[in-house]
């Protein structure tokens, strides 16, 4: 059985940084990409950005503009996402998931393993 367990959020200023991290166990592939998608309150599930892990091939939301950065380290089986230039738009729940998404990389319901979420507040 696959777990994903998130860790890095917090309370940061506008303009602040944050680097999430997921650790995934029972994976049994490396043909599956892991990311993050968040979900702000009052909104549905949002995706961020996703890495292919055996190719590394990345993948963003158009509205990331180059403000965060996804990464992976494949002998912990962790992967990262350092958010930068924060705004209190950016406040939401970072959820980590995993799966084999084919070429439909945005779409929450093309991932099976899902994390409990971490929350991420910047204030004004």
């Amino acid at each position: 059985q696959v777990e994903l367990v998130e860790s890095g959020g917090g309370l940061v200023q506008t303009g602040g940084s944050l680097r999430l991290s997921c650790t995934a166990s029972g994976l049994t592939s490396s043909r599956y990409a892991m990311g993050w998608f968040r979900q702000a309150p009052g909104k549905g599930r949002e995706f961020v950005a996703t890495i292919r892990w055996n190719v590394r091939n990345t993948y963003y939301a158009d509205w990331v503009k180059g403000r965060f950065t996804i990464s992976r380290d494949g002998a912990s089986n962790t992967v990262y996402l350092a958010l930068n230039s924060l705004k209190p738009e950016d406040t939401a729940i970072y959820y980590c998931e995993a799966g084999r998404p084919g070429p439909q990389v945005v779409l929450a319901t093309a991932y099976d393993c899902w994390g409990r979420g971490t929350q991420d507040t910047v204030s004004s």
